[in-house]
């Protein structure tokens, strides 16, 4: 039974290791059997394997008198299926994919509304909305844009600042 728990420990003890040093063994065999391995020997697939052998084993030799092969086959069924879950679970969080960071360019053609009145000489201040977000741009306009004039982003000059024109009806 030591034995059993022994190996359910360190399979706990792979996982958090795997929190730092996993890709490793998908990286030495990356290319093996046409990516046939990709994320089956990841290290908290291997880590989920060797904790249910060794938990799995250790429940079926305490609770029951079927012996050590017995708990080594249990073990290693409930070993193969948490492996197996693991491995789905980590492709379907890997799938997971956020929306592209969004750029500067992405600003032309949007609306707005002037904050801080633009001068035809100067930079103002509009508000955008980016990303689902509100931010306050400086804005710069050929011709003088009063405070509340809803404004269109003709280029982005720089990473904070807009060049904007006011929208005619």
């Amino acid at each position: 039974m030591t034995l059993f728990l022994g190996l359910g420990i360190a399979g706990i003890a792979l996982l958090v290791l795997s929190l730092i040093f996993d890709g490793i063994l998908e990286g030495l065999f990356g290319g093996a059997l046409g990516g046939f391995f990709d994320g089956l020997l990841s290290l908290p697939v291997i880590a989920g394997f060797i904790s249910m052998l060794g938990f799995g084993g250790a429940i079926v030799l305490g609770t029951t008198g079927l012996g050590t092969v017995a708990a080594i086959v249990a073990g290693g069924l409930a070993g193969i299926v948490a492996a197996l879950l693991t491995w789905k679970f980590s492709k379907v969080l890997m799938r997971d994919q956020t929306d592209a960071t969004p750029r500067g360019d992405d600003l032309v053609g949007t609306s707005g509304s002037v904050v801080t009145a633009i001068p035809a000489d100067g930079y103002g201040e509009v508000l955008l909305r980016l990303g689902g977000q509100t931010v306050k741009f400086a804005a710069k306009s050929s011709s003088p844009v009063e405070r509340g004039t809803e404004i269109w982003v003709e280029a982005a000059l720089s990473t904070t600042s807009v060049a904007v024109r006011p929208v005619e009806r």
